[in-house]
């Protein structure tokens, strides 16, 4: 069994001086944890994998292709593989569980 538990996960991201852990990777997914500061400004592009972002804690907006809806704490949103995504108007410092299909690369 492979356990996590979010505390330490957010200690290493943050120990690494980076907004994105990614904590497991098996062979059809993998799962990561990505942090943005209230105010701060999402620099992610599209990806090649589909995703599902949880978010875990925070408030901000968050635009998907053409539409942009809020999110906070039990959101949960789906992006499409090569679709243009930002999270913006960060008003909570946020931090999202995002798995990844197949895993990233």
């Amino acid at each position: 069994m492979k356990a996590f538990r979010l505390d330490e996960l957010e200690a290493e991201r943050a120990a690494n001086d980076g907004a994105y852990l990614q904590f497991l990777r098996e062979r059809n997914m993998s799962v990561g944890l990505y942090a943005l500061d209230a105010g701060q400004t999402d620099p992610q592009l599209p990806h090649r994998q589909d995703e599902v972002y949880f978010v875990v804690s925070g408030r901000a907006s968050i635009t998907v292709g053409e539409e942009t809806g809020t999110v906070a704490r039990g959101s949960v949103v789906y992006v499409p593989a090569g679709v243009p995504h930002k999270f913006h108007h960060i008003t909570e410092d946020l931090k999202v569980m995002v798995v990844f299909s197949p895993p990233e690369s």
